[in-house]
């Protein structure tokens, strides 16, 4: 089936939520989450069940090197900033999508 972008054309964030939801774009959503949240239940049960010395949260992702020759403290600091920041983002995030609902009008939701 060829993507046709035209009848997405002129929808909002609510209804083009919708829209996918017909189209089986949010079902594939759903499924890839589960099993990434299936997968990383092995490693939540090793931690609660086998003492693996793993944080809740700590992937031990990376990729930068931020905490790289970091002292405990600034480790934990960096932490605390991680938790606070994804915190405020989820905040922001459900803001948005609070006001797309209450304006069901496009972005910027004024």
């Amino acid at each position: 089936q060829a993507a046709n972008p035209e009848k997405y054309e002129g929808l909002t964030s609510v209804t083009a939520h919708d829209a996918l939801v017909k189209q089986g774009a949010m079902g594939q959503l759903f499924l890839w989450m589960s099993v990434a949240e299936v997968i990383s239940s092995v490693a939540v049960m090793q931690m609660l069940n086998e003492g693996s010395g793993r944080k809740p949260g700590d992937f031990g992702l990376d990729p930068v090197g931020f905490l790289k020759g970091k002292s405990e403290a600034e480790i934990e600091e960096m932490e605390l900033k991680e938790i606070t920041h994804c915190r405020l983002a989820m905040m922001a995030f459900s803001g948005v999508v609070t006001q797309a609902v209450l304006t069901q009008g496009p972005f910027p939701y004024v």
